[in-house]
């Protein structure tokens, strides 16, 4: 059994998510950012972190990755150009999709008060709306980013979009939008989603 440590309402969502997608199971263990308890496993403080025998893996992106190797399922293997493109995909969700959203709650509620800019937002909203855009193109008519099998990038993506239709950051109606309903009308993103809203 795996014990995941976060909040649900923080990016652990999308390792539970994971581990719904795997049926694994799974202890949770609702920690919120900071905590003094992490600070021997995580020096940043930040969650999830997912507990495996004795040991401890740090980061949404590389646990879920971590996952989907160890189980043999929704990745490409290591060293094949599938994975490579894979891999560009789950990078472009943190660099581009993430990066900026991250950026505006930085400056909406995480950093002190005194070093909040306003005005960064607007440049963050510019930069995720161009993230889109190459969305789009990158994905055309596909069902997944990689085809018609659900991977890592799409889960990562697909929780990004639903971060940022919390800020009020809508997507146009086109392939992405139709992608995202479709990623997370997956039966185990609506579990999730449903322990995350009792949390």
């Amino acid at each position: 059994m795996y014990t995941l440590i976060g909040l649900p309402k923080t990016r652990a969502f999308r390792v539970m998510w994971m581990l719904e997608e795997l049926g694994l199971a799974y202890e949770q263990i609702p920690t919120p950012p900071r905590d003094p308890s992490l600070a021997a496993i995580n020096p940043s403080g930040k969650v999830p972190v997912l507990k495996v025998g004795d040991d401890y893996i740090i980061d949404s992106v590389a646990i879920c990755q971590f996952l989907a190797d160890k189980h043999n399922r929704f990745t490409f293997p290591a060293g094949t150009i599938e994975r490579a493109h894979q891999d560009s995909f789950t990078q472009f969700s943190v660099d581009d999709i993430e990066g900026p959203l991250w950026t505006a709650a930085k400056h909406t509620f995480v950093l002190p008060a005194e070093l909040r800019i306003e005005d960064v937002k607007k440049a963050c909203r510019y930069d995720f709306d161009r993230a889109i855009q190459a969305l789009s193109e990158r994905l055309g008519t596909r069902s997944y980013v990689m085809g018609d099998g659900f991977t890592v990038p799409d889960l990562l993506i697909a929780h990004c979009c639903g971060w940022a239709s919390t800020m009020g950051w809508t997507l146009p109606q086109g392939n992405v939008a139709d992608y995202v309903a479709r990623v997370r009308a997956r039966p185990a993103f609506q579990k999730a989603w449903s322990i995350r809203e009792k949390a």
